[in-house]
């Protein structure tokens, strides 16, 4: 989850004052683990990622743990062995694991501490019913909606993935490869179009304890104001939902009180965020994160642009101009100036090269190229923000 690393450093040691105060939280040299993920039971990949605590005054958010040895142990010795995928980040594809049996989960990093979780019954996640989304005068909310059968949950999770489409200011139909201008490929290598993705670290938690029935209804994920780029053509959201036992949900829900809710007196206060992940060889040191085991479900919801009020959003690059560049420029002195060369060719001294986007013809329509209009790759690049691969699952209405 993002910025645990911090934000958990704090509330663990210190509490909010008005008077200027540097706590040990701050100056403190030491770093606490951080462990994020769910064991899958089922023929998803298991994700864990590991990494430590820093300084509230640290520029860097992030200090991921590398080259540690993860496994995933059961009550009956079965051992799976995580491999790391990229820096803190461990992985193992499809475990399919044996639901009658308990897991846990067992971390040994490289300055020779060793961590395990508790064992932990494997606990399915029931199928999302749906997600839906309403509009609001400014923007809209989208919901999440479950339920039980068997009365057995009670306890949720969610998490979500957004993604939406997005176009460059201006639409580039050449490209300079370093010598000259060519036209571009616009089908294979077109970067007007692209999409991008996050995952906002928000908590999301529910019960259905108090209810008679196990029943989740409309449910609040997230709210997309009506002037974020999201909503410019198509959004898409992907929500996924975790069963939870009772400790798991406390664990959950003291972590979203405690880090979204502190700022004033009326709030509630910090307290001590207690995981089911233990350090062996240091019992001493806070360990932060909850190890669950089960099947995470999943639905995803598509919010398409013309379905939605006519708002005006708020472009996420702003002050782009684009001008003219010719191959024959004359200047006061009578001087001739390749100003493509200038601008654009990268090879022929382009210092910062711009991003040709259309020709420019003679006024009496002759095809002849005089040169190109060209703007900063920021505002003609899509792929500078994102990906111009569309996703799998992506469609059109």
């Amino acid at each position: 989850m993002k910025n645990w690393h911090k934000l958990i450093l704090g509330v663990l040691i210190f509490t909010g004052c008005r008077k200027p105060y540097n706590p040990p939280a701050i100056t403190a040299p030491g770093s606490y683990l951080v462990v994020e993920g769910v064991i899958d039971s089922g023929s998803d990949s298991t994700i864990i990622k590991l990494s430590h605590t820093v300084k509230l005054s640290n520029i860097t958010a992030v200090n991921p743990v590398k080259g540690a040895i993860l496994a995933v142990e059961s009550d009956q010795s079965n051992v799976y062995v995580l491999t790391e995928r990229s820096p803190g980040v461990y992985v193992f594809p499809g475990l399919n694991l044996d639901a009658s049996k308990k897991y846990r989960l067992s971390i040994k990093t490289t300055d020779g501490q060793q961590y395990l979780s508790d064992f932990v019954p494997v606990k399915n996640s029931p199928p999302v019913d749906s997600v839906t989304y309403r509009i609001k005068n400014n923007g809209i909310e989208i919901y999440v909606n479950a339920h039980d059968p068997n009365n057995s949950t009670r306890y949720y999770r969610w998490d979500y993935l957004e993604t939406w489409r997005f176009h460059s200011v201006f639409n580039s139909f050449w490209k300079s490869n370093g010598d000259t201008v060519l036209l571009r490929d616009v089908i294979h290598d077109q970067i007007y179009t692209c999409w991008r993705s996050d995952t906002p670290g928000t908590i999301v938690v529910a019960s259905s304890a108090k209810l008679a029935r196990d029943v989740i209804a409309a449910n609040p994920i997230t709210f997309v104001p009506s002037t974020s780029i999201k909503l410019g053509n198509e959004y898409s959201v992907l929500v996924r939902q975790y069963a939870l036992s009772a400790d798991a949900y406390s664990f959950w829900q003291n972590l979203k009180t405690t880090s979204e809710q502190l700022g004033s007196i009326f709030d509630a206060q910090p307290s001590q965020i207690n995981g089911n992940i233990h350090c062996i060889t240091n019992p001493s040191q806070p360990v932060i994160g909850y190890v669950s085991v089960g099947a995470v479900s999943s639905n995803r919801l598509f919010v398409f642009n013309r379905d939605l009020p006519a708002w005006p959003t708020v472009k996420d690059v702003s002050n782009c101009d684009s001008g003219g560049y010719l191959y024959q420029y004359h200047d006061k002195g009578g001087i001739i100036i390749n100003q493509v060369n200038q601008n654009i060719n990268y090879n022929k001294g382009a210092i910062h090269p711009l991003i040709p986007i259309e020709a420019i013809f003679p006024k009496m329509g002759l095809y002849k190229v005089l040169g190109f209009t060209a703007a900063d790759s920021i505002c003609v690049d899509c792929t500078m923000r994102g990906t111009n691969k569309q996703p799998s699952y992506w469609k059109y209405q």
